[in-house]
């Protein structure tokens, strides 16, 4: 039975690139939701699923995280970050007056990572919110009766037959999405297609309710075993007004000495550990093709 990958859709996502940067000849299959690609894989109905986790300008995706957190048996095997580059297209039909253009769509990410743009532009619409740059290259081209833009990148334009009227419309240049790979088993995924930059072991951490200076033991247990932290967030563990669960990148492949040692120490004080992945991570060049979310 072939392999099947589930992603953000439809055609011509930023998450459909992100699949064909780490797969080959699989099935891809694309979802609506982040949180349906991350429901097939409980089902089986897919073997892997690559989302977006987070964006240089926007932070932390966190409809993944929240989703991943809630779903013990789906483990990060594998990490590709990719550049972005947004362009603002129509339908052919509109080109002439895309200026005149009466409603504007894309994913709220890639929306605001335009701001300035819009706000230039189109001070005087208020941009829509789609689930996916796709989904809103899909609507545009479906619509040409509509005078309407999508904010989406050229496969899109390419994959729906549209016309991009204005590239690279993204406020800042050096901006990058991380996707991640999940899978059922723990086993690390690695891409022949990629150079690997290094490797990441991702935790979440739940505190005690009634010990003083817990968050700072817990990040005491990393740093005296010399262990480097490239992300720690707090996100609420949905239990009532300030509970909360941290999450941690720690900047090493999981041993079998150090990061166990460093979770044993933290659990022995009150705290709840959960181990997401430890997994290799991957540069995209973008050479060629126009990524984000």
């Amino acid at each position: 039975m072939a392999t099947t990958i589930g992603y953000l859709g439809p055609k011509g996502t930023f998450s459909k690139i992100a699949v064909d940067s780490m797969f080959n000849g699989e099935i891809k299959k694309g979802y609506k939701t982040i949180p349906a690609c991350i429901d097939a894989i409980e089902k089986n109905e897919v073997s892997y699923a690559v989302v977006p986790l987070e964006n240089t300008i926007e932070g932390t995706v966190n409809l993944t995280l929240d989703n991943i957190i809630q779903t013990e048996n789906i483990k990060i095997v594998s990490e590709v970050i990719v550049p972005i580059r947004q362009h603002i297209m129509v339908h052919p039909s509109n080109v002439a007056k895309w200026k005149e253009v009466t409603a504007i769509y894309s994913h709220p990410h890639a929306i605001a990572q335009c701001h300035r743009f819009l706000r230039n532009q189109f001070s005087h619409l208020e941009a829509q919110s789609m689930t996916s740059t796709g989904a809103a290259a899909e609507y545009v081209s479906n619509h040409p009766k509509e005078i309407s833009a999508a904010i989406a990148n050229h496969l899109a334009a390419k994959e729906y037959g549209l016309s991009i009227v204005e590239k690279d419309i993204h406020d800042f240049e050096n901006n990058h999405t991380r996707f991640i790979v999940l899978h059922k088993q723990e086993t690390a995924l690695t891409s022949n297609k990629l150079e690997e930059k290094g490797y990441k072991t991702t935790i979440t951490v739940a505190l005690p309710s009634d010990r003083p200076g817990a968050l700072h033991q817990v990040l005491s247990a990393f740093a005296w075993r010399n262990l480097n932290l490239s992300k720690i967030e707090s996100r609420p563990m949905k239990t009532g007004l300030g509970n909360y669960y941290f999450l941690i990148d720690i900047e090493q492949k999981m041993d079998n000495v150090l990061i166990p040692n460093a979770i044993a120490e933290i659990e022995s004080l009150g705290c709840t550990v959960n181990v997401l992945g430890s997994y290799p991570y991957y540069l995209h060049s973008g050479n060629g093709v126009t990524l984000a979310v």
